[in-house]
């Protein structure tokens, strides 16, 4: 539903993709203002992303591999560049932080989906 119509739309572009997330953000945002509850933006929109566009959009090309980069240097404890913690590119001190706590995040939900199934299958 956009804008209270039940509409059938056409994404020509990313642009598209990205106009109906800026609506999802805002409708989140109203949600939790208006109804004094406290949806998290990011999940809301991952949830409903499926249903118009696929959830490789949001991840660029260099972010996998900065993913993919931070994955293998974490499991085999090798730094990303030669050197100390402090001889590391500030920027990907900054990425792998934040790859960090996207993957904590995602394990947290994960883990919490599955400790709900538990519940609900008793």
């Amino acid at each position: 539903m956009v804008d209270g119509e039940y509409k059938t739309l056409l994404f020509e572009n990313d642009d598209d993709v990205w106009k109906i997330v800026d609506k999802l953000i805002e409708e989140t945002k109203m949600v939790n203002i208006d109804m004094g509850k406290s949806f998290d933006i990011s999940s809301s929109v991952f949830k409903q992303l499926p249903f118009f566009a696929c959830k490789n959009i949001f991840i660029s090309k260099e972010s996998q591999e900065d993913i993919s980069k931070h994955i293998y240097c974490t499991d085999y404890g090798v730094p990303p560049f030669p050197g100390t913690y402090g001889q590391q590119p500030s920027k990907w001190v900054r990425k792998s932080f934040i790859i960090k706590n996207a993957i904590a995040k995602r394990d947290n939900l994960l883990q919490k989906q599955h400790l709900d199934k538990g519940k609900n299958d008793k």
